[in-house]
């Protein structure tokens, strides 16, 4: 079977989703093709900073999420092996027009279910991999990119955007090298308690020399929970079972930490409770890497995988989706409702310039984060993480993050 699209989108994650929903909105159809039967919800919460509220406000779903899930202002730390705490901000010190910065911990299925909800229903085709790409130019000098799915069906279509995520097929064929691992690996959960956890509306962060742990509450019920260490492991030892996720996190990695942490991974939604290993792209990678070719880009965890010490997977996710929708949207708009190639591809380049250093400078703040808070041994680490970062950087360097990617472009009405 072949089929032709204008756009089509690879990877139904919150990139492709969020990317699909802003096309929509600017008057342009979308197919989003996934490899799985269905709609990969499954994880625990997903961190928005500003710059990923106001990205689903320009999408037009914030109001779904934020009503329901409140700011998380603060953060306390304590050091596990003497029991001092600190406590610092998230807000920042970097206010625009008097906004403040701030982050809400939302459950991934439940921001997913909220982009879903404003699609039409036939904008995912599921069970449906990508397992090869060819472009070409027509006689008439149109771009086409033509994808093989593993079931036999060819597609062809003017514009390809990659959001497949970590092993992404198409950065691979726009010869993006590979992510690497940072040498460190998070167990996640969610953790329900019915009758209300008592904890305040604060980030509670425990350390020790390799490691770090916290929980945040989502709502009075609902708690979200992690724990990064430094590993090489593929995970294969977990065999992706919850119940020797949770007893390796409570008797083995965090068994000197608090009880209050400890009872609240021990009381974990073991359905929620996943493990995996950082991975992120250094920053070089994406300076000298070609991050589009013609009519075909990359979004989210696709472009620019990251380690997670600054919340910033998802919300550059949502920028990526409200900045590639702008760009497309605008020539689809100047050009009187038509996708033009040669004007798509200028969009697209566009995009890119806009994303590129952007995004790299989320990777580098990313990864020194990460270098700060998850020192080993030794009183020069403690002295930059205590006092350099926790006390004069930390609420600086998570400020810094507030961007507003921008509206998207109105779409003219027969009134008008």
């Amino acid at each position: 079977m072949e089929i032709s699209e204008d756009i089509v989108i690879v990877g139904a994650g919150i990139a492709g989703l969020a990317t699909a929903l802003a096309l929509k909105r600017v008057g342009l159809r979308a197919l989003v093709l996934e490899k799985s039967p269905e709609l990969r919800s499954t994880g625990a919460a997903i961190g928005l900073l500003s710059n990923g509220c106001i990205a689903l406000h320009h999408l037009g779903v914030a109001h779904k999420l934020i009503s329901i899930y409140p700011p998380t202002l603060t953060v306390s730390v304590t050091n596990v092996a003497n029991g001092a705490t600190q406590e610092t901000s998230y807000t920042g010190v970097q206010l625009i027009q008097g906004k403040r910065n701030e982050i809400r911990l939302v459950p991934r299925k439940d921001l997913m279910e909220a982009l879903v909800e404003e699609l039409p229903s036939e904008t995912i085709r599921f069970s449906s991999k990508l397992i090869s790409i060819q472009t070409h130019i027509t006689h008439e000098g149109l771009s086409i990119a033509t994808l093989q799915l593993d079931d036999g069906t060819i597609i062809k279509a003017k514009v390809l955007i990659g959001c497949d995520g970590l092993h992404s097929v198409v950065a691979k064929w726009l010869g993006l090298k590979a992510p690497v691992h940072s040498g460190r690996a998070a167990v996640r959960g969610l953790t329900v308690f019915p009758q209300g956890h008592g904890f305040k509306q604060e980030s509670q962060q425990f350390i020790k020399p390799g490691l770090r742990g916290a929980f945040v509450p989502l709502t009075d019920t609902d708690l979200y929970w992690y724990l990064i260490y430094h590993s090489s492991s593929t995970g294969e030892e977990f065999g992706g079972d919850p119940k020797l996720l949770v007893r390796e996190v409570t008797e083995n990695l965090a068994k000197d930490f608090p009880l209050t942490y400890l009872k609240v991974v021990r009381h974990a939604d073991l359905a929620s409770v996943t493990w995996a290993p950082l991975m992120f792209r250094q920053p070089w990678v994406l300076i000298r890497g070609h991050l589009s070719e013609g009519n075909v880009t990359v979004a989210g965890d696709a472009m620019h995988p990251m380690q997670p010490d600054l919340g910033q997977g998802g919300s550059s996710a949502l920028e990526d989706a409200v900045i590639l929708g702008r760009h497309i949207g605008n020539s689809f708009l100047q050009n009187d409702g038509r996708i033009m190639p040669a004007e798509v591809t200028g969009a697209i380049e566009g995009y890119v310039m806009e994303r590129r250093w952007r995004v790299i400078g989320l990777i580098t703040a990313s990864y020194l984060a990460a270098w700060a808070q998850q020192a080993k041994t030794g009183w020069l680490m403690k002295l930059i993480r205590d006092i350099i970062y926790y006390k004069l950087l930390h609420s600086f360097v998570f400020g810094s993050t507030y961007f507003d990617c921008g509206e998207l472009p109105r779409v003219p009405t027969k009134l008008d």
